[in-house]
């Protein structure tokens, strides 16, 4: 029994095609729908499974094609995020025969899935994925990682990605001189459409790590939004995915982690770098004209469309990437439009990790580089942009290709 389904994003198509398989349907799949028509016409399904909003051509024209055109009664299930109420409906006039919203249950999808074309003869009906959801979004991560060998928490990250429909994990190894590489190579076999391994030849420091991570992945046409995550997981993933279900059914351009201590939460930080922390925010509020309370958090969630902004030319520091970030956005949208962009939301976890790689020596330098950025950063955004920056040239270091497990 043959499935044929149709969706720009891949990551959604993946544990989709898997569990078919495993219940022993023959699946194909493809991620543009002119190609998703030939293969309509060569692979002769049984069932076709669709988005509507893809690129180009929409799966709408793939429902008009196999109904109109060809005036085939082959079953077809709509999976799509799109809600429209005349969509569905023109959906069904033209005689799609179910419509699933997303995000949904994997076992709900192939439990109708059976019910349009029945089950395979030699179905494999032992659940090995129950639980995961087929998002409507995809989601990049990018995870800096410099001498992690020891403390980078695989199987929480393998765990999430496992249940978690739509990441994609990129852990940038920013010349490490232990053998992270080699564990975040062993952690990506076999799950190669979901962790990319990036490999730095020197160590740069966080902020170029993570900089040249964001860029990369904003390459992949397929993911909605890009943020970027601690590899010691002081902010955990089930964290940052609240942050993920913020931007995406919001205005917001960028949602950051909070570390704010309230009742409910669990915040923890020693003492002497609470105190440190008080007087940097402070100082950054009086910078970004912005009522911040945590800025440094590392974790946020970027839509596409402002990475480009955010992350296209080198940092001044190194530390305090962050508060570049926010005012690269509010030279470039101006303050008003940035504060209605922007949004700070409390974390329910933060953990201080032993082996922080921050020091209170680095925290005290922190002061003198949020004047390097406030004389950096003075004027309007065209001076920003004649800026040069090559008196940190010496610090830049070049990056290796893609490596492949």
């Amino acid at each position: 029994m043959k499935v044929l389904a149709i969706d720009d994003q891949k990551l959604v198509l993946i544990p989709l095609e898997n569990r078919l398989k495993e219940l022993g349907y023959e699946v194909l799949t493809e991620t543009n729908a002119t190609k998703g028509i030939e293969s309509y016409e060569s692979f002769k399904p049984d069932l076709v499974i669709v988005d509507i909003n893809m690129p180009l051509v929409s799966g709408m024209e793939v429902v008009k094609h196999i109904r109109k055109t060809k005036n085939s009664s082959t079953p077809i299930m709509v999976l799509s995020g799109n809600t429209d109420d005349n969509m569905i409906t023109e959906g069904f006039d033209l005689g799609i025969n179910d419509y699933m919203k997303k995000p949904l249950s994997l076992v709900e999808v192939c439990a109708r899935v059976k019910r349009l074309i029945g089950a395979p003869v030699m179905a494999n009906n032992v659940i090995t994925n129950n639980g995961v959801i087929i998002q409507q979004r995809c989601v990049g991560v990018v995870i800096p990682c410099y001498n992690e060998e020891e403390r980078l928490l695989s199987k929480e990250f393998t765990d999430f990605i496992v249940k978690n429909s739509g990441y994609h994990l990129c852990f940038v190894n920013d010349g490490s001189k232990d053998n992270t590489l080699e564990v975040l190579n062993n952690l990506r076999k076999g799950r190669e459409d979901f962790i990319t391994v990036y490999d730095c030849e020197k160590n740069g420091g966080k902020a170029e790590a993570v900089r040249q991570g964001m860029l990369f992945m904003a390459k992949k046409e397929d993911l909605d939004y890009i943020g970027f995550l601690d590899a010691d997981l002081s902010t955990d993933l089930t964290d940052f995915d609240d942050l993920v279900s913020t931007i995406e059914n919001s205005n917001y351009k960028i949602v950051s982690g909070s570390r704010i201590s309230r009742m409910g939460a669990n915040i923890t930080k020693e003492s002497a770098r609470k105190i440190i922390s008080l007087t940097i925010n402070f100082i950054i509020r009086k910078i970004l004209k912005m009522d911040f309370k945590d800025t440094q958090c590392g974790a946020k969630i970027f839509h596409k469309d402002v990475i480009e902004i955010s992350f296209a030319d080198k940092f001044v520091t190194q530390w305090i990437f962050d508060v570049e970030i926010f005012r690269r956005i509010t030279l470039h949208f101006g303050l008003k439009k940035a504060k209605e962009i922007l949004c700070e939301q409390p974390l329910k976890r933060w953990i201080h990790a032993d082996g922080s790689k921050l020091s209170m020596k680095d925290s005290v330098k922190i002061v003198g580089q949020l004047g390097q950025i406030a004389w950096f950063y003075r004027g309007n955004k065209k001076n920003v942009k004649k800026e040069s920056y090559s008196s940190n040239e010496a610090t830049s270091f070049s990056l290796n290709k893609l490596k492949k497990a």
